[in-house]
C-alpha cells in the first residue's frame, strides 16, 4: 500500500507537504525528477500503455535510481513514497519495495547512457513479440530507436535472465520488445524515453493492421532507408537558440 510504510506505520502528513522521504529532506532535484517519474508513470496508465501497477518507470539522478515501487496504483503515490537505489540495488531512499524489474533497470542503466526507462505491457507491441523475433520495417521512424527493434527471448520478469536477455536486444538500440512480456524504452529523459515507447507501440500498432487484410501483405522499409530517414531525423525540429533569445 502505498500510505503505510513496510512497518505498518502511516507516513503522510507532514511528509506530503514537504516532499522529504521519511521526514528526512531530500535534495530538490531529486524531488523534481521524482515528481516527474509519477507523471510519466501516470501517463502510461492514461494512454493505455498499462493495466493497474503493471509496468515500471525509472529515472537516474547521479549515481542514485528512483523506481516506481512495487504494486502501487500510481495515482496514490506521493512525494512521500520516493523510493531510490544506488547501481548495485542497495535502497537508500524511502521504504517501499521496488519494482519487481529492478534487475532489468540497473542492467540497462550499467550498461548503457540511459538515463530514464520506461517499461510498459502496451497491448500491440505485446502481441508482436509473440509473433515476430524483429519488428518488421513498417515505418520510418524505426530510425528514431536506432534500427529494427529486436523481441529479446522470454525470462520470467524481474530475473537476472530477463535482464540479459534485454541488454541483447538493446544492443545499439534504444528500445526492444520483451517476448510475451512488453517493451522497455530508455532515453536521455523521461518524455524521451515514453516517446519511443509510445512510438514504438504505434509502429507494432500499424503493422498489426496492415498484416490483418486477407491476400496482403505491408510493404516494407529496407534497412538502407530506415538509415536514410534516421540521419535527417537527427536534424529534424526547431534549432537551440541562444541564452537569453
Amino acid at each position: 500500500m502505498a500510505d503505510q510504510r513496510r512497518d505498518g506505520r502511516d507516513v503522510r502528513g507532514s511528509a506530503q507537504e514537504t516532499g522529504t522521504a521519511e521526514g528526512r529532506a531530500v535534495p530538490d532535484e531529486t524531488a523534481r525528477a521524482w515528481a516527474a517519474l509519477v507523471a510519466t508513470a501516470r501517463r502510461t496508465v492514461a494512454d493505455g500503455l498499462v493495466v493497474g501497477t503493471s509496468g515500471n518507470v525509472s529515472v537516474r539522478v547521479g549515481d542514485t535510481v528512483l523506481v516506481t515501487p512495487s504494486g502501487v496504483p500510481y495515482e496514490r503515490l506521493v512525494p512521500a513514497d520516493i523510493v531510490g537505489v544506488d547501481l548495485t540495488g542497495r535502497q537508500v531512499l524511502g521504504t517501499l519495495t521496488p519494482t519487481s524489474e529492478l534487475p532489468m533497470h540497473l542492467a540497462v542503466y550499467r550498461a548503457t547512457g540511459a538515463r530514464a526507462i520506461v517499461h510498459t505491457h502496451a497491448v500491440h507491441a505485446t502481441a508482436v513479440s509473440t509473433l515476430v523475433r524483429e519488428v518488421p520495417l513498417i515505418h520510418y521512424m524505426a530510425a528514431d530507436l536506432g534500427g529494427p527493434v529486436r523481441v529479446a527471448p522470454y525470462a520470467t520478469y524481474g530475473t537476472e535472465e530477463l535482464a540479459e536477455n534485454t541488454l541483447q536486444a538493446l544492443t545499439d538500440r534504444t528500445a526492444c520488445l520483451l517476448q510475451n512480456h512488453g517493451t522497455v524504452a530508455y532515453g536521455d529523459t523521461l518524455d524521451q524515453a515514453y516517446d519511443r515507447t509510445a512510438q514504438l507501440e504505434w509502429m507494432c500498432r500499424v503493422w498489426l493492421t496492415a498484416s490483418a487484410l486477407p491476400g496482403l501483405s505491408p510493404t516494407l522499409l529496407t534497412e538502407t532507408q530506415v538509415n536514410e530517414a534516421g540521419k535527417r531525423l537527427r536534424g529534424y525540429g526547431q534549432p537551440s537558440r541562444p541564452s537569453g533569445a
